[in-house]
């Protein structure tokens, strides 16, 4: 489910201890399986070696071995080659405190986000360090709302998380293959459309950091004017982005669930609120009239031909009058299946008692959330499965 990485240069001092503790927090904490990728950028120090020898003690230890340099490199390198649903990244000094990683992978597990990132500028966040370090860092994101328009509050946080198709997306546009790559990443996930989630962290800043503080800054100002550049010039493919989102091809579902499935239940379910309503509505209005067996059959008739028509065109986006026709017959089929657990559960209920009319409608409700649980699994299944199918173009 999460691929950890923790990108290293010359950090053989400190990459056993960092990572055994990260190891014992996911083996303690994290409720599936996990691996921790140690990525090496050609380090001229012992750390490949003490890379090796985690690997070969730690079963959810692997150790890559990059021969340039660069946290970008690392990470593009590692994530497109992982297996996992979710991927991360952590700076090894673990300035971060872990408690913020069970937080920041849930968003992106739950389907409730696309990106997650650790924020030392969000409200809630505790941080310790230096006056420098701070006002550079709240600085560099000021420059970065103000040149790219950029929405999220820490651009260089090292503490991300990002679903794997996302990423796949997502990482064939990134050019950096250093520190700004972070912040091409966040910049084109927000363009893109996606959704980025903002976790407050508990941060200490690592005093013995190797960062080179001027040289990373002027770096990120030509990475700022490069991708400046590329989104007014079009040369950053954002409406091709967009496009695969709007199909469903990125972003649209959580890790494991068949693509579109998420946004049809969520649709799925507001039309069958309004049919339901609806059906209930009638279905009392008629009651006084014809009886709850007559009354039933015309509520449940009437709903069900709207409610084809309107998943037809909302829930599973087919468009046009072609195939209509057939679509409407075998909705009318499946209403003969909730109409068989409506009208049983009506004559099993008067077979019992003679109910009131709270008592009816509540048995009703019942058979009919049965009823459309088994209506949706045969409109995705059946009715509309060629809109549910991946396309081409969507499955490359």
């Amino acid at each position: 489910m999460l691929d950890v990485v923790v990108p290293v240069y010359n950090e053989e001092r400190d990459l056993e201890p960092s990572v055994r503790r990260l190891h014992a927090h996911l083996d303690a904490h994290f409720p599936y399986r996990f691996r921790i990728t140690v990525a090496d950028n050609a380090s001229v120090d012992g750390t490949w070696a003490v890379a090796q020898g985690l690997a070969g003690e730690l079963p959810e230890v692997r150790a890559v071995r990059l021969e340039q340099k660069g946290r970008g490199r690392a990470l593009h390198t590692t994530w497109l080659a992982s297996d996992a649903e979710v991927l991360a990244y952590m700076d090894v000094d673990l300035s971060t405190d872990l408690a913020a990683l069970s937080p920041l992978v849930a968003a992106l597990i739950s389907g409730h986000s696309d990106v997650a990132i650790g924020s030392r500028l969000a409200r809630g966040a505790r941080v310790v360090r230096g006056p420098k370090r701070e006002m550079i860092s709240r600085a560099y994101n000021l420059l970065l709302r103000g040149a790219l328009a950029a929405r999220f509050s820490d651009a260089q946080c090292g503490f991300k998380a990002i679903r794997a198709d996302v990423a796949r997306a997502l990482l064939p546009h990134i050019a950096d293959t250093g520190w700004f790559f972070d912040t091409e990443l966040l910049v084109l996930a927000q363009r893109a459309g996606l959704r980025i989630h903002e976790v407050p962290v508990d941060w200490v800043d690592d005093p013995d950091s190797r960062v080179d503080i001027v040289a990373t800054a002027l770096a990120d100002l030509r990475g700022i004017a490069r991708l400046g550049r590329g989104l007014v010039t079009g040369r950053v493919p954002i409406a091709q982005l967009r496009g695969q989102l709007a199909r469903g091809a990125i972003g649209a579902d959580p890790p494991g669930v068949p693509r579109g499935l998420s946004r049809q239940v969520v649709r799925f379910a507001a039309v069958g609120v309004v049919s339901t309503l609806a059906y209930l509505v009638l279905y009392v209005l008629l009651r006084g009239q014809v009886g709850p067996q007559a009354a039933n059959l015309v509520a449940l008739l009437v709903t069900a031909v709207g409610n084809t028509a309107a998943n037809r065109r909302l829930t599973f986006g087919v468009r046009g009058a072609a195939g209509a026709a057939k679509h409407q017959f075998q909705g009318l089929l499946v209403f003969f299946l909730g109409l068989g657990l409506t009208s049983g559960a009506l004559a099993l209920l008067h077979g019992l008692t003679v109910p009131g009319r709270a008592t009816e409608v509540v048995v009703l409700v019942a058979a009919n959330l049965l009823a459309t649980v088994l209506r949706f699994l045969l409109l995705r299944g059946w009715v509309f499965r060629r809109a549910t199918e991946p396309t081409l173009e969507s499955s490359r």
